[in-house]
């Protein structure tokens, strides 16, 4: 199989030769402002339209993977949605978030390669994860504390259903590049004594539990890893908020091995079970973005998301 970047670097040069050399590029991306490049790329993007007939838009709707409607039936979408939010407790701010975000959002914030987010021509990109979108909310909202009033002030809980585009191609899923994502989030200041990270993360890992047992599946496995042997005690807290609650088995995993991992300190995945067949659904833990966000090395962030369409695919009907 070819080497994806190999191709796109070939196809990079071919381009470049055309437009008569690499300073092109740097001219677009550096040099121009802002406002400048995006009346270009709209003045192009425009022209190109204009050459456009309605076959060759129901053309490139035919081929175009992030423009055909989902696998999914909507109604068991819907219910999975409806069923998921109804664990969400009243001090969990629930947001609409917007369907884009500002260029490097998920690159420079995230850590997710520029490739796999969908830019714009008006220097935003197409939401690829909430958990983003989210953080910068949260970021906001704790910006503007004062020094005395970061560690006292109440943690930020917020929680989104969104339907996102990732560019990355995935296996089994060529032609289609959207998914709805559930995602929760609570910010705040460190404390010491990973006071923050035990009473989060027993919280929001009780939350994703009970959300995925209201959609009707039969058990759920929360797998966790320390990344930083100091977290333990973060399972611990973990373990005793999953004790009495007989259909969640907690499990450790030493390593995520050939799983991208943006997380520090400590994380966890989630799978569901039904009919014998193990299914992953989502993931979360401790990230470092409301930190490099607000230059507060004291600030923390924990996140989590569930796949929808996945585990509407799962979950009992009706």
């Amino acid at each position: 199989m070819a080497d994806p970047d190999a191709l796109e670097g070939a196809a990079l040069a071919r381009v470049l030769r055309q437009a008569g050399g690499a300073e092109i590029l740097n001219t677009l991306g550096v040099q121009l402002s802002g406002t400048d490049l995006v009346a270009l790329l709209l003045a192009a993007f425009r022209t190109r339209a204009g050459f456009l007939t309605p076959a060759d838009v129901l053309r490139r709707y035919t081929e175009d993977r992030f423009v055909a409607p989902a696998p999914v039936d909507f109604r068991q979408l819907r219910r999975v949605e409806d069923r998921l939010l109804s664990v969400v407790p009243d001090e969990v701010e629930l947001l609409t978030l917007a369907p884009v975000t500002p260029l490097g959002a998920h690159s420079v914030v995230a850590g997710v390669h520029q490739n796999n987010v969908l830019a714009t021509v008006r220097g935003s990109e197409v939401a690829a994860d909430p958990t983003a979108g989210l953080a910068l909310e949260a970021a906001l909202r704790r910006r503007d504390l004062r020094p005395g009033a970061r560690r006292s002030a109440p943690p930020v809980r917020l929680a989104a259903l969104q339907r996102v585009i990732r560019a990355q191609r995935s296996a089994g899923a060529d032609r289609f590049a959207h998914a709805g994502l559930f995602a929760v989030a609570a910010a705040g200041w460190d404390s010491g004594g990973l006071e923050f990270e035990r009473r989060h993360s027993a919280e929001q890992v009780g939350l994703i539990c009970s959300a995925l047992r209201a959609t009707g599946v039969p058990s759920v496995e929360v797998g966790v890893t320390l990344l930083d042997p100091a977290a333990s005690p973060v399972t611990e807290a973990v373990r005793a908020a999953l004790r009495d609650r007989p259909n969640v088995v907690l499990r450790e995993v030493p390593d995520r091995l050939g799983t991208p991992c943006y997380h520090t300190g400590w994380c966890f995945s989630l799978a569901v079970h039904r009919d014998g067949v193990r299914v992953e659904v989502g993931d979360g833990g401790f990230v470092d973005w409301t930190q490099r966000l607000l230059g507060r090395p004291r600030e923390r962030l924990l996140v989590s998301v569930l796949g929808v369409d996945r585990l509407a695919a799962v979950a009992p009907a009706g």
